[in-house]
């Protein structure tokens, strides 16, 4: 029986597809996650078939000043004194059935984790889906001037063949967890594939990041074997990358920061002999 938090309104044939999962919070530095993810259900016209009831799974009144609480409150807006909505957190999935193909954009959930699993594990089995794929971000050492390294791990260890030929490699890391690995921890006994990249952006810079959002989603693309038109997405990136490099000249010290981040970044390349997204392997099943 699924979990009564899950409300399935559409159920297309996806038997053996693929859920590509986005979360706002822990891992969405840059909007990167959501990003790309809600890039390519725009692009993909995929239809919303389902979604996930946020109630007991998220604090809406967390203790503390204003400025720590505002990150939990619920978003409203009022005109005129009245009141004209009051938005709590959304989690939706989205289809394109020729594509065999499930997205999925959320909120990382506060409480009850394995409750908020279930949902989507329930999900993938209501609908025959077999592998899900996390697309997130985290700041790190990365210039704004080069493509965001992508960093992988996987719930079982035969999905980490051919790795380097798309450019993900493996993550060693130690520290606070995220609900996607938990997720990850419980996919296999839910006889399900799970492999999360997380896209390594910019520490230095702030909100929204075009430029990371419209790379990952190009390489996620390639990945997932899609055709999509980034021409909008590019032009935005372009736009925003000059903006960025303009402010960057003129403060010298950030100027300077960034200069010994390039440097470190090409002779990490040249160490590991990362290339970007080539060679015949397909570690993830998606080859059409």
């Amino acid at each position: 029986m699924t979990s009564n938090k899950l409300r399935i309104d559409a159920r297309p044939n996806l038997e053996n597809g693929r859920l590509v999962l986005a979360f706002s919070g822990w891992m969405d530095g840059g909007d990167v996650s959501t990003g790309t993810v809600e890039r390519l259900i725009d692009e993909l016209d995929a239809e919303p078939v389902a979604t996930i009831e946020p109630d007991g799974f998220y604090i809406y009144n967390f203790p503390g000043d204003m400025e720590v609480t505002a990150l939990f409150r619920p978003h409203i807006q009022i005109e005129n004194g009245i009141v004209k909505s009051f938005e709590v957190p959304s989690n939706r999935f989205s289809c394109n059935e020729e594509l065999q193909l499930a997205f999925f954009v959320g909120k990382e959930p506060n409480l009850n984790w394995g409750e908020f699993a279930r949902c989507l594990f329930d999900f993938v089995s209501e609908l025959r889906i077999s592998s899900i794929l996390f697309v997130g971000s985290f700041a790190g050492t990365v210039p704004h001037t080069r493509e965001p390294r992508l960093h992988v791990s996987v719930s079982d260890p035969r999905l980490t063949a051919g790795l380097r030929e798309y450019g993900l490699r493996p993550t060693n890391y130690e520290g606070p967890g995220s609900f996607m690995t938990y997720l990850t921890t419980q996919a296999t006994e839910r006889g399900v594939e799970m492999t999360n990249i997380a896209a390594e952006i910019p520490a230095y810079l702030q909100g929204t990041n075009p430029s990371s959002i419209e790379a990952v989603t190009r390489r996620l693309a390639a990945i997932l074997g899609l055709e999509v038109d980034l021409s909008k997405l590019r032009a935005a990136s372009n736009e925003w990358e000059s903006q960025v490099s303009k402010a960057v000249q003129e403060n010298s010290d950030l100027a300077s920061q960034v200069r010994a981040l390039e440097e470190q970044y090409d002779d990490d390349l040249i160490k590991t002999g990362d290339v970007d997204l080539t060679g015949d392997s397909d570690p993830f099943g998606t080859t059409p």
